[in-house]
């Protein structure tokens, strides 16, 4: 250590409350990837099992917690299913975010299913999860249903509405616009073995995934008289 006039310097030591914040931000960094692991292994059981044949145990074991430390983070298995539910369904309406007035249509239309289409791809498991909720009546998040995303639809419909009474696009239904937009990306989630399986390949390529946002745009945009993407 450095010496001063006959005395050792000591080196600074952090006040109590930086350590106490570090601390902190260690426990944050913490909790979210315990979180994340858990969401991640709750995907994978919802999507074979559904929520009726899900179980917390099987879920904390393949996140690789005790089922108790399941139970801090999320304390019933419909507040886990709920969360998985809603993390894809935030990223579904994230991705239409450049569907606003001053927005080019077909740009922002085919910004819109390149990004679902490539969700498709990147979280499938949470897409069938979705799907099967849906299919079974959405007993747990007909709520969100009938509210979040019924706004959503309703917002995004005023603003395809705009672009039609301004010449931009062809008339159309905008609500039954984004039913067919749906139905056309998911089904690279929800049917991607059934895809595969016509294509001759075990899983779905990169190319294939491309070759789909392509061909959708083209038939979407063409039919709202918005050209074709080529």
């Amino acid at each position: 250590m450095p010496i001063t006039k006959g005395k050792i310097e000591s080196k600074p030591h952090a006040s109590p409350g930086r350590r106490s914040q570090a601390a902190k931000g260690v426990r944050q960094i913490s909790r979210a990837s315990i979180e994340a692991r858990i969401l991640a292994a709750a995907e994978s059981v919802f999507a074979e099992t559904g929520f009726s044949g899900a179980t917390t145990a099987e879920i904390a074991k393949r996140a690789g917690v005790p089922k108790a430390n399941l139970h801090y983070y999320f304390k019933t298995k419909k507040d886990l299913y709920r969360q998985v539910l809603q993390a894809i369904l935030e990223l579904w309406l994230g991705s239409g975010d450049l569907i606003k007035p001053e927005s080019d249509p077909a740009e922002a239309l085919r910004h819109y299913i390149a990004a679902k289409i490539d969700l498709a791809q990147q979280r499938p498991l949470a897409s069938r999860v979705f799907a099967n909720e849906v299919i079974h009546g959405a007993p747990q998040i007909s709520d969100f249903l009938q509210e979040e995303l019924r706004d959503w639809v309703d917002r995004k419909s005023k603003v395809i509405e705009g672009w039609i009474a301004a010449g931009k696009m062809r008339r159309v239904d905008p609500r039954h616009l984004f039913f067919m937009i749906w139905a056309n990306t998911q089904t690279y989630a929800d049917f991607a073995a059934q895809i595969a399986a016509v294509l001759g390949r075990e899983t779905l390529t990169q190319e294939d995934y491309q070759q789909a946002a392509f061909q959708v745009s083209d038939i979407i945009l063409t039919g709202c008289g918005l050209g074709t993407t080529a």
